[in-house]
């Protein structure tokens, strides 16, 4: 076990329910304010992992350790209240008969010192609700509860900050308002933060690096540029949105395309295939003429800002382009494509 370091770190980790492995060999390190999104579909470990963090599960095997100090491994388990980590729930679990202040008092040991008064409502006056100190959380909209959870969660000075998909219960406006309003506090504080989402979007906008997990394993983690553009897999490059399978031949040292050369680093698809996975972004529309291979738009995906063109080849082969939404196209089209 490695201590003496920083933030958050995950060694080796494993949880099985019954014959299901949930958690398989998960290794994660989170330095003192990086905001690091854990990213994977319902089912593939990721709140048990928070869990685990957080002490609510024991792990079978590996350790959790916290600013340096072993929180548990195999012959040791710190009990949840103890543990310099702070939680925020999807369902907040404010309590009921407690105003703002009070629920944010309540994450304190000393919290009836004056002291504790005053930062609980410093914390509620950073969180941007300086006049809710006396509101109840019934009166509270879900976005001010979300952040009456997050100024508790704060209250107890912790070392590490875990989210369990805090804003999925959101619309969509008060989703990113209430989003934008969290980073900046976690940001501020300086806590290493982990947290869990379902939303692709949402792990590359937020985070200062990605982990995709999948069936219990973090199968990469990188910077969210990389892990978009260069995903080590099919799998995890679909995670974050449509991609096109294009065959290549290596030529000379170049990845040559029915498009052209692709001059990007191929992802593995399968040992027996030889392709490159292109985003439609990086593919445009072009005059049908030529030898260029011949398309047919058989539909147009309207995204707002941009546009998704589904396109049929002569070879029966599928592909999308995406384009920005002042750019004219229907369907019946006949176009060309190349890389942009």
């Amino acid at each position: 076990m490695i201590t003496g370091q920083q933030g958050l770190h995950v060694e080796e980790v494993s949880r099985s329910f019954g014959q299901i492995e949930a958690v398989r060999d998960v290794s994660l390190s989170i330095p003192p304010g990086e905001i690091h999104c854990l990213l994977g579909s319902s089912g593939s470990g990721k709140s048990t992992l928070l869990r685990i963090i957080s002490g609510l599960e024991r792990q079978h095997h590996g350790a959790v350790s916290v600013g340096g100090e072993l929180l548990s491994d195999s012959s040791c388990h710190h009990p949840t209240e103890i543990r310099p980590v702070g939680f925020v729930f999807q369902d907040y679990a404010l309590f009921p008969h407690l105003n703002a202040l009070k629920n944010v008092l309540f994450g304190m040991r000393a919290r009836r010192t004056e002291a504790s008064r005053q930062r609980a409502r410093q914390l509620l006056v950073d969180v941007g609700l300086a006049d809710h100190f006396s509101s109840m959380p019934h009166t509270l909209s879900g976005g001010e509860q979300q952040r009456v959870a997050l100024a508790r969660a704060l209250a107890r000075t912790p070392k590490v900050m875990l989210l369990d998909e805090p804003f999925s219960g959101l619309d969509v406006q008060l989703r990113s308002d209430v989003r934008e309003t969290t980073l900046r506090v976690l940001r501020k504080s300086g806590i290493a933060t982990l947290m869990v989402t379902h939303d692709p979007a949402e792990a590359l906008s937020c985070a200062d690096r990605v982990s995709v997990m999948h069936g219990g394993r973090i199968v990469q983690t990188d910077h969210p540029f990389e892990i978009y553009h260069e995903p080590l897999d099919d799998r995890t490059a679909r995670t974050f949105g449509l991609v096109n399978l294009i065959d290549f031949e290596e030529r000379d040292g170049a990845w040559m395309t029915r498009f052209g050369e692709w001059r990007g680093n191929p992802t593995e698809v399968d040992r027996d295939r030889s392709a490159v996975l292109v985003r439609p972004e990086e593919l445009e529309l072009v005059p049908s003429a030529g030898e260029r291979p011949q398309f047919q738009v058989i539909r147009v995906i309207l995204e707002g800002a941009t546009v998704v063109y589904e396109l049929s080849g002569e070879d029966q082969s599928t592909i999308y382009v995406r384009s920005l939404s002042t750019e004219p196209g229907s369907s019946a089209d006949r176009v060309g494509v190349r890389f942009r």
